[in-house]
């Protein structure tokens, strides 16, 4: 059989209905890792629902117990056809969040499959279920189209708490670092930068949350009797954020910015937009970094957000100076950003402005990551898509977003090729979470292709990223 009718098999899995039943009966199984009560559901993801699937294509099983107390367990298989080939990891998750039930349009069910044009609406349709249906599906169209053969060694992992911050994964990956060595990442998770158009993104911003919070007293006093005598915590905290990031943006302390933006970053990004789609919010061009292009801002620059601010009493407010006041912020951040300092730069710049009375607590964090675009697994990649679909695809040197990319490249030292099937106003985590069908129909397409590839040239690209002893990430 040929690449032609191997990816024409995975357009028929598509129109015949095969990834409508797929998919339906995943997203039925209501996998909320944020809900403890739901241990069962994300078991039996794995191992009523995945593991048939993929035994029956020659994978070899087994649940690995999370280390972290409470937390989900994971999946590793392994599909070995001669250890001297070169061998991908895929990666995914099962989990989802809270389906929000009773919040969708026409009350419809989050756990069922409702179509509505190209739009498949359903929780995990985008994040991650349909990503990683359409990857396994199409990984065994190849299968069948090679008489049970395909040139290459398959491992997969899936985890079940990635919405929960994948408790457990780094410490995994590390224990199992042996069973997890591969030649390349190729996974797919988050949003294309343009609904019709492939992409190709190479790692993802990181975050660091934290909050600040200033406590001036025990008690609330008369705003009339004492206005002007007391401090206010809302107007302290308030002015001490505006000494971190402006109010247009754009970063105040350079110990939280990148050094630079690489040439290649620079020359990847021209021609790639940000919004204009037909539910994407309206794009502020005077928001943030002066200087940048807004996908150099969203792509390849930080950006400090105030998530959450709380004073007094905002459901009712009352004529007292409150005495206490939080802010949950979250610095997203690019590689050639040094963040294992965060909280001592944070210490140093309020004390420096007279803020030495906001407390600073560093929360949950993860790593930015970023392979070079002049990695030859990334233009093998693009020239792969551009084959099936005939469409020079998107090239993001990260996600705006963040994935647990870090456990993938620093701890198991791999060049990380992401492809996303989703798009940016897909209404994932939210109420009406959505796949575009066309977009599904077109991720079998190059998947399959990819796949196809991997079993003709991947030894070839392994052979030359080894001769060129490129460093995995930038």
């Amino acid at each position: 059989m040929t690449r032609r009718q191997a990816i024409d098999s995975a357009t028929k899995y598509f129109d015949s209905g095969g990834f409508l039943t797929d998919l339906a009966r995943r997203v039925h199984m209501a996998t909320e890792s944020q809900d403890s009560g739901r241990a069962g559901e994300l078991r039996a993801y794995l191992v009523d629902e995945i593991i048939p699937s993929i035994d029956r294509i020659g994978f070899e099983s087994r649940i690995v117990e999370n280390p972290v107390a409470g937390s989900a367990p994971f999946l590793i298989a392994t599909r070995i056809e001669d250890p001297s080939l070169p061998t991908i990891l895929m990666y995914g998750h099962g989990d989802v969040v809270r389906g929000h039930d009773g919040q969708w349009n026409d009350q419809m069910s989050p756990w069922n499959i409702t179509i509505e044009g190209d739009r498949w609406f359903g929780r995990g349709t985008a994040d991650n279920k349909g990503q990683h249906t359409i990857n396994l599906a199409a990984l065994e169209q190849v299968i069948e189209a090679r008489n049970r053969r395909l040139g290459f060694n398959a491992t997969l992992l899936l985890e079940m708490g990635e919405e929960t911050g994948s408790p457990g994964l780094r410490a995994v990956c590390e224990q199992n670092k042996d069973l997890l060595a591969a030649d390349v990442l190729i996974a797919s998770d988050g949003p294309r930068a343009r609904s019709h158009v492939p992409c190709v993104f190479l790692g993802s911003r990181g975050f660091v949350n934290f909050t600040l919070s200033v406590r001036l007293r025990s008690g609330a006093h008369h705003s009339g009797n004492w206005g002007g005598a007391l401090g206010n915590a809302g107007t302290v905290l308030a002015n001490a954020i505006s000494s971190l990031v402006d109010g247009r943006g754009r970063i105040l302390v350079d110990a939280l910015l990148p050094t630079h933006i690489p040439a290649s970053v620079r020359t990847a990004l021209k021609n790639i937009s940000v919004g204009g789609g037909p539910n994407d919010p309206h794009v502020d061009a005077d928001w943030g970094e002066p200087g940048l292009t807004t996908q150099e801002r969203v792509y390849a620059w930080n950006a400090l957000e105030v998530l959450a601010f709380t004073t007094g009493n905002p459901i009712s407010p009352i004529g007292a100076i409150p005495p206490v006041a939080h802010a949950h912020c979250q610095l997203r951040y690019v590689v050639g950003t040094d963040c294992g300092r965060i909280e001592e730069v944070l210490r140093h710049r309020l004390d420096a402005c007279g803020f030495d009375r906001v407390e600073v607590a560093i929360g949950e964090r993860m790593g930015a990551t970023r392979l070079p675009p002049e990695d030859p697994w990334v233009a093998w990649a693009l020239d792969s898509i551009e084959r099936t679909t005939g469409k020079h695809p998107d090239l993001l040197p990260n996600l705006g977003g963040s994935l647990p990319n870090d456990v993938f490249s620093d701890v198991l030292g791999l060049p990380t090729i992401w492809i996303p099937h989703s798009y940016g106003a897909c209404s994932q985590h939210a109420p009406n979470e959505h796949l575009l069908g066309s977009v599904a129909r077109e991720a079998l397409q190059i998947m399959a292709g990819i796949f196809w590839d991997l079993g003709e040239s991947a030894s070839a690209v392994r052979d030359r990223r080894k001769e060129g002893a490129l460093v995995v990430q930038a």
